[in-house]
């Protein structure tokens, strides 16, 4: 198995692509801590990843408070004595907005959640890594860092943040054997596209239309269409590969040559 006696730390692994993600990692034979502020679906989530014969670990952490995500840390080396792997995919959008009506509240909020939350994580397991002169970090992007999309301009500024800080990280732990690269989801059906469906039309057929009218491969994407390439940069295959993007959206940002 791909990721035999490996212990990695999933963010906002209770459902959607961290699901996915934490999902497939089991199934190579990795040892996942899920931390997420959703304790019921990450119980349910961890007890899932139990059944295949890894140790499936969940934390209740929220991952805008530096003070636990250091004691979730603190619990996983207790635990297992190590973090090889360290998945950041806590984070979240809403709703379509335009830049005139997002508030400095919103602002605040949306780049703790999907930047400052990155950065923390990062901090407090990096130590661990440099200790042991191995790692691999996968931070989870957007297709919206290189490509604007829908009205929410806090979002693609939170989630280009996320893309720079992945460079400027790999080039600091290139020395320590530390592999740092990001994922760039694009059109990806989880939870939190929920807000975006609209009023009286079938969640089914949204994205179905979305697929077929924004999507190259003409689909919207699934957790596990990111999980597959979350496990070749966790694993060993990618050993030389670190500072690297890859985008995972069917050809998205691309413009179908179909569109109108």
């Amino acid at each position: 198995m791909l990721l035999s006696n490996r212990v990695a730390i999933i963010t906002g692994g209770a459902k959607g692509i961290g699901r996915g993600i934490a999902l497939k990692f089991a199934e190579e034979g990795c040892a996942v801590t899920i931390a997420d502020v959703l304790e019921k679906e990450g119980k349910r989530t961890s007890e899932e990843l139990s059944k295949t014969g890894v140790e499936g670990v969940f934390v209740k952490c929220d991952v805008t408070d530096s003070r636990q995500i250091l004691d979730m840390v603190e619990q996983v080396i207790s635990k297992f004595g190590k973090v090889d792997i360290l998945v950041n995919n806590a984070g979240g959008f809403g709703p379509t907005i335009p830049v005139t009506d997002i508030t400095e509240e919103a602002w605040d909020r949306m780049l703790n959640l999907n930047l400052k939350g990155v950065f923390l994580c990062c901090k407090a397991v990096i130590p661990h890594m440099i200790e042991k002169r191995y790692g691999k970090i996968i931070n989870i992007s957007s297709a919206a860092a290189i490509a604007g999309g829908p009205p929410q301009v806090h979002y693609s500024a939170a989630k280009g943040g996320v893309l720079s800080m992945t460079l400027a990280l790999a080039v600091e732990l290139g020395r320590y054997n530390i592999c740092v690269n990001a994922i760039l989801p694009g059109l990806i059906r989880t939870d939190l596209w929920q807000p975006n469906v609209p009023p009286g039309l079938d969640e089914d057929k949204f994205f179905q239309q979305l697929g077929e009218k924004l999507v190259l491969l003409q689909r919207v994407g699934t957790p596990e269409d990111i999980a597959v390439v979350a496990l070749f940069l966790a694993s060993d295959l990618s050993r030389y590969v670190t500072g690297d993007r890859v985008l995972v959206g069917g050809g998205v940002p691309l413009t179908p040559p179909f569109i109108d």
